[in-house]
């Protein structure tokens, strides 16, 4: 069970605001790589992650999750390991397998200990030194696989008692890993079942990082109930991106038993800020959480509503998922999977000439002082080569950033062209981008002009 987020909390050390911050890296590297916050792959590109949580250790047969969850346009998967002290052992054997498997379908492995999960509460659960012992008998398997392995040293590692030490335990743990050669990026739970709401790592993970003499530790937080509001999201995230320290949304849902997470505002300021996420979970969820699975019955045809969401919603992975360049790198996909429009969507103002467009306007997420848009431009009956929409803001909204697209503004007038990926439409395709702004007072709609060339 997780508590809700206290409303007291330290402010961040100000070891958090010292930490150094560098740029990208200048050469490619071993493997992935930590800098300014950000992660970069081995050729130095930077790396968003954009996937789902798999329960390997539990179903060791469903092989063909790796090459489903890829055809649905992720670009990593975490993967559930047991060190053998809860669950059966997962072999040298079968972890090189998991390797081979996420590279032979171009995906990003992140490789985690679940027996971890929450230690100092849950009974049976180890300590994350004895995690580092299960990694360092893989030393085999995961050397010369720094450029597609990432190591999550153990789930969840605290529960919501007794986790005080816990920058001392992920600091010494991390230590261990680097004087035992493992050079990969290192990856590090909360504790509080994952979702910190004692802020734990948040004014501790300055000091983690610093511990890491590679300097190559990336920090992840679990998002389910403590985190139903948007002020909580941005705030959470944005304390580690003021400080230059890399996050991810290690897990994430769109309902949990301890609450409603805002699964909207997890993906649109992970959007709009490069942050990684990886959603729970493909499939095979038990003990009152089987809502959480993404597809029914691992079948990758049967899609759950959360599946729906998470894959093909805005800012979904079939959106923003890029493959890691370590792969040879595909552009995205021009058009996302169609989607039923919400009701605030007003209809096109004038039909579509033959090879115009027309475009809709769409306020997908709302806060005070705040809100997310959505554009979606449609072409007439004719291809396009490329488009330009625009608008005039009638109650002085302003766009504070966007994605997906090249926004201007002026004033009220907004001005959005299509980028190089996404300009090209065949007849009745669609294209999106999205946006996020600031409000007061009202915040009505406003009328979409299109232009198309």
């Amino acid at each position: 069970m997780k508590t809700r987020l206290s409303a007291a909390g330290a402010t961040l050390l100000a070891l958090l605001v010292t930490v150094l911050a560098f740029g990208q890296p200048a050469h490619a590297a071993a493997g992935f790589s930590v800098a300014g916050g950000k992660l970069y792959d081995a050729n130095g590109a930077e790396f968003i992650m954009r996937g789902v949580n798999h329960a390997h250790t539990w179903y060791p047969q469903q092989t063909s999750s790796f090459a489903d969850v890829k055809a649905l346009g992720a670009n990593t998967v975490r993967v559930v390991l047991s060190s053998g002290d809860r669950w059966t052992r997962n072999t040298n054997a079968d972890v090189a397998n998991v390797i081979s498997l996420c590279k032979a379908n171009r995906l990003i492995c992140v490789l985690e200990v679940h027996d971890t999960t929450g230690y100092g509460e849950q009974s049976g659960a180890i300590t994350l030194d004895r995690a580092v012992d299960y990694w360092l008998s893989l030393a085999d398997v995961l050397a010369g696989q720094e450029r597609y392995v990432i190591v999550n040293i153990g789930n969840e590692p605290y529960g919501n008692q007794n986790y005080a030490s816990w920058a001392t335990d992920s600091a010494n743990a991390i230590k261990r890993l680097r004087a035992g050669g493992l050079t990969h990026t290192i990856m590090v739970d909360a504790p509080n079942w994952g979702q910190d709401w004692s802020f734990t790592m948040r004014d501790n993970a300055a000091s983690v990082f610093a511990a890491d003499p590679a300097r190559n530790t990336v920090f992840s937080i679990h998002m389910y109930g403590v985190f139903d509001t948007a002020a909580e999201i941005s705030d959470y995230l944005g304390r580690f991106r003021t400080a230059g320290l890399p996050i991810v949304v290690g897990e994430f849902g769109f309902n949990h038993s301890d609450g409603n997470p805002d699964e909207d505002a997890i993906l649109a300021y992970s959007q709009a800020n490069g942050i990684g996420w990886l959603g729970w979970s493909w499939s095979g969820n038990g003990g009152g959480v089987e809502y959480l699975d993404l597809a029914t019955n691992f079948n990758p045809a049967s899609l759950t509503d959360w599946g729906q969401r998470l894959f093909n919603g805005v800012n979904g992975i079939r959106q923003t998922s890029r493959e890691a360049s370590v792969f040879g790198g595909t552009p995205p996909p021009t058009t996302p999977p169609p989607t039923t429009p919400p009701p605030t969507t007003p209809p096109p103002t004038t039909p579509p000439p033959n090879g115009g467009c027309t475009a809709t306007f769409t306020v997908t997420n709302q806060w005070q002082g705040g809100f997310q848009g959505e554009v979606r431009v449609t072409a007439g009956a004719r291809a396009i080569t490329g488009w330009t929409a625009g608008w005039i803001f009638a109650n002085g909204q302003r766009v504070t950033q966007s994605w997906n697209v090249a926004l201007t503004s002026s004033g009220t007038t907004v001005t959005a062209r299509n980028t190089d990926y996404n300009g090209r439409l065949a007849a009745g395709a669609s294209a999106s981008f999205g946006f996020l702004g600031s409000w007061t007072g009202t915040n009505s709609l406003p009328v979409v002009s299109c232009t198309a060339s």
